[in-house]
């Protein structure tokens, strides 16, 4: 075990509490700020670590870890417990360990608490970096969770082949920015939908995407897919789902291919909306799969070999909107579900 930390030092814990159930839109008043104190030392014969955080990931699939579980709440969706700190995926630096794989010093990326110091005992979630000589913010991104999603939803359910066409739903958030990028290397024709005129000018100016739309601005979605697919759809990533994936459908070509990587505008709703295209899956043969990326984690070294090296030369450009202070955390998590964000939302803790 590493030691090298003051037994008895104890500091301000600077935390986000979660306060109670969520239905509908989350507000910043489910969660609150709050200041404790923790000493800065294992608990005896701990086998988990302590760490110091850097960064915090906000991310969309926060929202169902805050509706109290039910009967069909899938078993990877562990719900917040009221009164306590949340969690997410963060960036950390360990200050102790009682875990063999992890020493003191280590920098991590994976599950931890939305706070400035947090005792992780299930270490089976923390992912040692080993390449610094990129921004660490990136491991909440490009080199965390969202690429490998990105990566595992483009490359391994959507079996993408050059030349193809791809439709991307959310294209600006961290996780279609990305799929984007790495359809255009392949070397598809990509167009992508987002919410706001600076969201598509980034996909079509920075990522370069051959199109984009602003789906608030278009009364008709199954007209703007037909406008910018002719001759159909063989890829879609899904994000949005609701009345996107049933415009989606009919424009799909035959054996097309629609990897599911989440569904925000479902998430906020008490009555989820129906889809009435399905008959479509059926009458071209197409392929919809949804994918769980903890499912994945095996091809991480393979994810970082294969970005990596197209990051540093500049072939991949992630775009990152990062607010300091961990007080600000919930204003940024309550802005991903009202659009706020541009690519990936992160927190400096420290």
């Amino acid at each position: 075990m590493a030691s090298g930390v003051e037994r008895e030092q104890v500091v301000r814990n600077k935390q986000v509490i979660f306060k109670d159930y969520v239905t509908g839109f989350p507000k910043e008043s489910d969660m609150q700020l709050t200041t404790s104190t923790t000493k800065l030392k294992l608990p005896q014969g701990s086998t988990g670590v302590l760490v110091k955080n850097l960064y915090l990931s906000s991310d969309p699939w926060t929202r169902a870890h805050m509706t109290k579980a039910s009967s069909d709440t899938p078993s990877y969706i562990k719900t917040f417990t009221p009164g306590s700190p949340m969690t997410g995926f963060g960036v950390a630096k360990v200050l102790e360990s009682g875990d063999a794989n992890f020493k003191q010093g280590d920098l991590v990326w994976g599950i931890t608490g939305w706070e400035e110091y947090s005792l992780i005992n299930a270490t089976e979630s923390l992912v040692k970096i080993h390449n610094t000589d990129v921004p660490l913010s990136y491991y909440t991104g490009i080199l965390g969770m969202p690429g490998l999603t990105a990566y595992v939803g483009f490359y391994e359910v959507c079996s993408p082949k050059k030349g193809e066409t791809v439709f991307i739903s959310a294209a600006a958030g961290a996780v279609g920015q990305l799929v984007g990028q790495f359809a255009k290397l392949m070397g598809c024709y990509v167009v992508g939908s987002a919410g706001s005129k600076e969201k598509v000018d980034l996909l079509k100016n920075k990522f370069g995407f051959d199109g984009a739309f602003n789906y608030k601005e278009e009364p008709n979605l199954d007209a703007a897919l037909k406008r910018y697919f002719p001759e159909g759809i063989d890829i879609y990533f899904e994000n949005v789902g609701g009345k996107m994936l049933d415009a989606v459908l009919p424009n799909m070509k035959f054996r097309g291919r629609i990897g599911v990587c989440g569904m925000i505008s479902q998430y906020n709703l008490e009555k989820p909306e129906g889809v009435h295209n399905l008959m479509f899956l059926l009458t071209r043969e197409l392929r919809m799969q949804g994918f769980v990326v903890f499912n994945y984690y095996h091809l991480y070294e393979k994810f970082l070999e294969t970005v990596l090296p197209d990051i540093k030369k500049g072939k991949i450009t992630p775009v990152e909107e990062v607010v300091e202070g961990l007080e600000n955390a919930p204003s940024a998590l309550i802005g991903l579900f009202a659009g706020r964000n541009v690519g990936k939302q992160a927190v400096v803790v420290s």
